[in-house]
C-alpha cells in the first residue's frame, strides 16, 4: 500500500480537479435517484393504482413526513392539471433529469482528465530526472530496455489501471454509499440480507487480486527484456546480418515473446474473472431479495408494500453496475501496483554521486589538478590503485597503455561520473566532492571516441549545453573545428536535421561537430578520449587540426591509442593494470626503453 499512497500523493497536486469530480459525481447520483424516485409514485397516481391524497400536509423533516408531503404535492398537481397533462410533464421532466444526469456524468469525466494525464506526466518526469541524475555505474547493471519499459509501459499501465480506477472509485463509491443509505431507509431487513451474500464475492475477488499482482510483476519484467532485445536487434542489425545470425536472435526473441504471451494471457484471464463473479453474486442477491421481499409484501402484517419493494429492486439494480465497476477497479489496481513497484524501485535507486550540503561554488580553474593517492573499483577488482598525479594548468597530459589499464576510468573520475574509493581528487587544492557538481562539470569539455549527437539540427547539437551563446559564436566554433564548410553544403545548413545519433553524417563530420560543441562551451579543462582512433586518415587529419586549435591555452587530458598524436604532449603517463608505470615526455620515455618504447615500436612497424 506504500506505493499506492505515493501515487495518491501525486494525485493531491490536482486536488481541485478531484473536488470538481466529486461534486459532479454527487450531482449525477442525485439526479439518478431523483428521476427513479419520482416516476413510480406519479405513475401509480395517474393510473389509479393508488388514491390521491386530499388532506393538506405540512412538510416535516422526517422520513414519513417528507414522503407524505411529496405525495400530497403530486396529488395536487394531478388534480390541478389533469392526468394526461401531468403524464406529458412527467415524460418531459424525466428526459430533462436524465439529460442533467448524463451531463454531470460527462463533466465528472471532463474534470478528472487533467489529473489522469498530469499524474502520468509527473511520473515520466520523475523517471527522466532520475535517469540523468543516476551515476553511469547504475546503467552498467540495468538493461536499457527495462528502463524504457518502466517509463513507457509501466507508466501507461498505471494510467489504465490505478488512475483510471480511481476515477471509477470516486464515482461508484459515492453511488454505493448514497444508494445503500436510501435502501436501508426503505427497508433495513432487505438491506442487511444483501450484506450477508456480497462479502463472499469480496473475499474471492481479493484472492484473485493478490495472484494478479504477482503475475503482473512478472509480465512487466518480461516486457523489459523484450524491449532490451528489440534495442539490441536494432543497434546490432549490421552484425546480425553479417554473421547470418537472424535465426539465433529471432529464436531468442520468440522465446521471450512466447513467455510474455503466456503470462499476459493468465493476467488477462484472472482480471476478467472479477466482473462475472461480482455480477453473479449481485444477481444472486436480487434473486434472494425477490424471494424474501416478495414474502414480506404478501404478509399483511408487514409494513413493506409493493411500491417500496419495486423501488428497492429498481434502486438495487442500479447498484449492480457500481459493484461490478468497483470489483473490476480493484483488480485493475492490483495489476497496476506491480507497475508502480517497478517505477518507484527505479525512482528510489540510490544516487551514489551525491552533493554535500552547501557545496563550494567554482567558476574558474587557476592552478592544478591533483589525483592524490586515488584507488577505485567498479565491483570487486581494483581498476586503479594508489594513483598520484599532478596536472598543471595549461599542460597537455596524455594517458596511454593497453586496453583495461584504467585510462578512461582516470578521466571519468574527474567530472565525478564515478566516485573514488580511496584518496582524493583536488582542483586548485579543493576536493571535488566539496564542489557543486554543476560547477565542476562546467569547467570541462569532453570529446569521446564515439561522437555522441542527438536527433536534432546541426546548430542545436553544437549549442547543446551552451544554448545562450549567439549564432555568431556557434559559427566561429564550427570554423575552428573544421566543420563550417561541410555544414554549409548540407540542405539546410545549420538547420539540417542529422538523424538518430547523427546517422546522416560521416564519422569525421560527427566528430567535428562534437569538437565544435566543446569549443563553443570554452571550458578551461579538456578531456579527449581517443577522439580520432575510429577515423580514416583524411578525417583524422581534419579532426586532429581541430583538436590542436581546441587545446590552445587549455589544460588537456588526452587518452590516446595512436601514439603519433600525442608525441608533443607536455607529459605522457603510461598505465598498466591500474597503476602509473612510466611518466615523462616522448623523448624521455623512448630513452627509458620500457613499455612506452615497446608500444611506439609496435605501432611504427604496423603494416
Amino acid at each position: 500500500m506504500k506505493n499506492f499512497k505515493r501515487l495518491l500523493g501525486l494525485v493531491r497536486e490536482y486536488k481541485g480537479y478531484v473536488i470538481l469530480n466529486i461534486i459532479f459525481n454527487l450531482l449525477t447520483i442525485i439526479f439518478s435517484v431523483f428521476s427513479l424516485g419520482m416516476i413510480i409514485p406519479f405513475l401509480k397516481f395517474i393510473f389509479g393504482m393508488e388514491s390521491l391524497v386530499d388532506t393538506p400536509t405540512i412538510l416535516e423533516f422526517t422520513k414519513e413526513g417528507v414522503v407524505e408531503y411529496i405525495y400530497y404535492q403530486m396529488s395536487l398537481t394531478i388534480q390541478t392539471f389533469g392526468p394526461e397533462k401531468v403524464l406529458i410533464y412527467i415524460s418531459i421532466i424525466t428526459a430533462i433529469l436524465f439529460l442533467f444526469k448524463n451531463f454531470f456524468r460527462y463533466m465528472a469525466m471532463w474534470s478528472i482528465a487533467p489529473m489522469r494525464n498530469g499524474v502520468i506526466s509527473d511520473l515520466r518526469n520523475l523517471i527522466f530526472n532520475k535517469i540523468v541524475i543516476l551515476p553511469l555505474s547504475y546503467f552498467t547493471k540495468v538493461k536499457k530496455g527495462d528502463i524504457i519499459s518502466r517509463a513507457a509501459n509501466d507508466v501507461q499501465d498505471i494510467e489504465w489501471t490505478i488512475i483510471g480506477s480511481l476515477e471509477l472509485l470516486f464515482q461508484h463509491t459515492f453511488t454505493l454509499i448514497i444508494f445503500i443509505t436510501i435502501l436501508f431507509l426503505t427497508n433495513y431487513q432487505l438491506t442487511l440480507l444483501m450484506f450477508v451474500v456480497l462479502p463472499i464475492s469480496v473475499i474471492i475477488i481479493g484472492y484473485l487480486g493478490k495472484l494478479l499482482r504477482q503475475e503482473s510483476r512478472i509480465a512487466q519484467k518480461l516486457m523489459g527484456l523484450i524491449l532490451s532485445s528489440l534495442d539490441e536487434g536494432l543497434s546490432g542489425l549490421r552484425i546480425i546480418k553479417g554473421f547470418n545470425a537472424q535465426k539465433t536472435v529471432t529464436k531468442k526473441f520468440g522465446a521471450l515473446n512466447n513467455e510474455y504471451k503466456a503470462v499476459a494471457t493468465s493476467v488477462m484471464r484472472r482480471g476478467d474473472m472479477s466482473a462475472p463473479i461480482s455480477e453473479f453474486f449481485g444477481m444472486l442477491v436480487v434473486s434472494i431479495i425477490l424471494w424474501y421481499g416478495g414474502r414480506l409484501v404478501l404478509d399483511p402484517t408487514d409494513s413493506l408494500d409493493g411500491e417500496k419493494f419495486i423501488f428497492f429492486i429498481l434502486l438495487f439494480s442500479q447498484l449492480i453496475p457500481s459493484i461490478k465497476a468497483i470489483s473490476t477497479g480493484y483488480q485493475r489496481i492490483q495489476k497496476g501496483l506491480a507497475s508502480a513497484e517497478r517505477i518507484f524501485d527505479f525512482i528510489d535507486a540510490e544516487e551514489v554521486i551525491t552533493e554535500i550540503e552547501n557545496p563550494q561554488r567554482k567558476s574558474s580553474f587557476e592552478g592544478e589538478i591533483h589525483y592524490k593517492g586515488i584507488s577505485f573499483k567498479y565491483e570487486d577488482d581494483w581498476v586503479l590503485q594508489n594513483i598520484d598525479l599532478k596536472i598543471k594548468k595549461g599542460k597537455m597530459i596524455a594517458l596511454v597503455g593497453s586496453s583495461g589499464a584504467g585510462k578512461t576510468t582516470m578521466a571519468d573520475l574527474l567530472p565525478r561520473f564515478y566516485d573514488i574509493d580511496g584518496g582524493e581528487i583536488l582542483i586548485d587544492g579543493v576536493n571535488i566532492k566539496e564542489l557543486k557538481i554543476a560547477d565542476l562539470r562546467q569547467l570541462m569539455g569532453i570529446v569521446t571516441q564515439e561522437a555522441i549527437l542527438f536527433n536534432d539540427t546541426v546548430g542545436a547539437n553544437i549549442k547543446f549545453g551552451s544554448e545562450t551563446k549567439s549564432d555568431k559564436d556557434m559559427i566561429e566554433a564550427a570554423k575552428a573545428a573544421n566543420a563550417h564548410n561541410f555544414i554549409m553544403e548540407l540542405p539546410d545548413g545549420y538547420n539540417t536535421s542529422i538523424g538518430d545519433r547523427g546517422g546522416k553524417l560521416s564519422g569525421g563530420q560527427r566528430q567535428r561537430l562534437t569538437i565544435a560543441r566543446a569549443i563553443l562551451k570554452n571550458p578551461p579543462i579538456l578531456i579527449l578520449d581517443e577522439a580520432t582512433s575510429a577515423l580514416d586518415t583524411e578525417s583524422e587529419k581534419l579532426v586532429q587540426d581541430a583538436l590542436q586549435r581546441l587545446m590552445v591555452n587549455r589544460t588537456s587530458i588526452v587518452i590516446a591509442h595512436r601514439l603519433s598524436t600525442i608525441q608533443d604532449a607536455d607529459e605522457i603517463i603510461v598505465m598498466d593494470k591500474g597503476r602509473i608505470v612510466e611518466q615523462g615526455t616522448h623523448s624521455e620515455l623512448i630513452i627509458e626503453d620500457g613499455i612506452y618504447k615497446r608500444l611506439n615500436y609496435m605501432q611504427s612497424t604496423e603494416i
